[in-house]
């Protein structure tokens, strides 16, 4: 069964060293001037004013987080719907319960303001 997997090895091998051999051809034939005007971090074109980390309202991450979990659960209604024929009145069922969870949860994160934007 391992050695179903052997073809794997020379090319993770190739790739790790065909990446090695252009880093480093590049660190002897390309130009290398380090400055603290190219170390800088690049803010379109602007000087950088203040320190790198601010603060961040919580409610940025929130309505983010909450983005991705309503859009990762409605992705399973796609694989539902091609197989829904061969499922019936169970799947049916389990999806309508599924349904009914992911609304009240959209609900409640609706109502408490969850997904206000100011």
């Amino acid at each position: 069964m391992l050695s179903d997997y052997a073809p794997i090895l020379p090319l993770f091998l190739l790739a790790t060293g065909v990446g090695i051999l252009i880093i480093f051809l590049s660190r002897i034939f390309g130009p290398y001037n380090p400055e603290p005007r190219k170390q800088a971090v690049y803010e379109s074109g602007m000087r950088p004013i203040g320190g790198g980390m601010r603060k961040v309202p919580i409610k940025f991450y929130r309505v983010g987080m909450l983005f991705i979990l309503f859009d990762i659960e409605v992705i399973f209604f796609l694989p539902w719907a091609v197989i829904f024929r061969d499922l019936g009145l169970y799947g049916l069922l389990v999806m309508g319960v599924f349904f009914f969870i992911l609304t009240v949860g959209f609900a409640y994160e609706w109502l408490i303001g969850g997904l206000e934007w100011e």
